[in-house]
């Protein structure tokens, strides 16, 4: 079995887990599964529930894609590879829940081979995880980065902090001033080790996702809220958007390479909001994830 084949394979075992064990927490609703082709090459599956008692929206997107010409938004770093023709397969999720009190996250990893017209083939990866709570606890998210510490630990003690920061880096609104949640881990074009090794950080990424998510999801799911709650939840939906439209390379990189557009844009939240010129109220929840929460914070630490 070819190397790139034994990523998809995991890749595809990693959607069909993550859709299992999401099912069992929303207990009402299936994930829709739909299989897709790519004119130019490849294809996908993506897998979408929609109206659960948990999620309000969720996807999760495998795809394995080829192409003659590697898209600009994957050639930031890589201005060599530029007409390179391309591989890419790779697993991206989003959850949007419906409980105010329940995080947003956001997960990723992919792998990219390109092939320039003369030279060898360059592999990368690349990936993460992050969470954006809209009332968060300091629990949670000391929770969340210690199992991402814990994925990173094995391949050495400069990987969290140095991920962690990347993450809290990319996941930033410059036009806000703000960053999208608490972050967790970032990489990109990622290839310092051998293939083997990275491949196998990768997984480990993947197999702590839901170790760092499930914990979270079972103690505020069944939390009370209201309708105030939930305006400011779509409100802040908002910054979800503009980040995932304006800024996020992933997006970029299925809408230029013609990907299929309603798997790529089914990281939009089902209802978001924008109210002109709002802040909220001093000494409220709300004002307290502005002022603790939205700013890269050693979390492992705790208070």
């Amino acid at each position: 079995m070819s190397a790139i084949n034994k990523v998809k394979e995991y890749f595809l075992s990693l959607q069909k887990d993550i859709c299992t064990r999401m099912e069992a927490l929303d207990n009402t609703t299936k994930f829709k599964v739909d299989k897709w082709t790519r004119a130019e090459g490849g294809g996908g599956i993506s897998c979408v529930l929609e109206n659960g008692a948990l999620l309000e929206k969720g996807g999760v997107n495998f795809s394995h894609v080829t192409g003659s010409n590697l898209p600009q938004s994957a050639l930031a770093h890589r201005k060599d590879l530029t007409g390179a023709s391309f591989e890419a397969t790779g697993v991206s999720l989003v959850f949007h829940p419906r409980n105010p009190y329940v995080p947003t996250t956001h997960f990723n990893v992919r792998l990219f081979v390109a092939t320039p017209e003369k030279g060898e083939p360059q592999w990368w990866f690349g990936g993460g995880f992050d969470l954006t709570p809209y009332y968060p606890f300091l629990e949670d998210c000391v929770q969340w980065h210690t199992v991402a510490h814990a994925a990173c630990l094995p391949y050495g003690p400069d990987i969290y902090p140095r991920f962690k920061q990347w993450c809290d880096t990319y996941f930033y609104l410059p036009h806000r001033q703000e960053t999208r949640g608490i972050g967790g881990l970032f990489f990109d074009d990622f290839n310092e080790w051998d293939f083997d090794t990275t491949f196998s950080f990768v997984r480990s990424v993947g197999d702590h996702f839901l170790l760092a998510y499930e914990p979270i999801v079972k103690k505020r799911l069944d939390m009370p809220y209201d309708t105030a709650q939930r305006d400011f939840q779509a409100y802040r939906r908002g910054r979800y958007v503009e980040f995932n439209l304006v800024y996020d390379r992933g997006t970029l990189f299925g809408l230029q390479s013609g990907g299929r557009t309603e798997s790529i844009l089914m990281s939009l939240p089902p209802q978001a909001a924008w109210h002109y010129d709002w802040a909220p109220a001093p000494g409220t929840a709300e004002a307290k994830l502005y002022s603790d929460y939205l700013k890269p914070r050693n979390w492992l630490a705790g208070a």
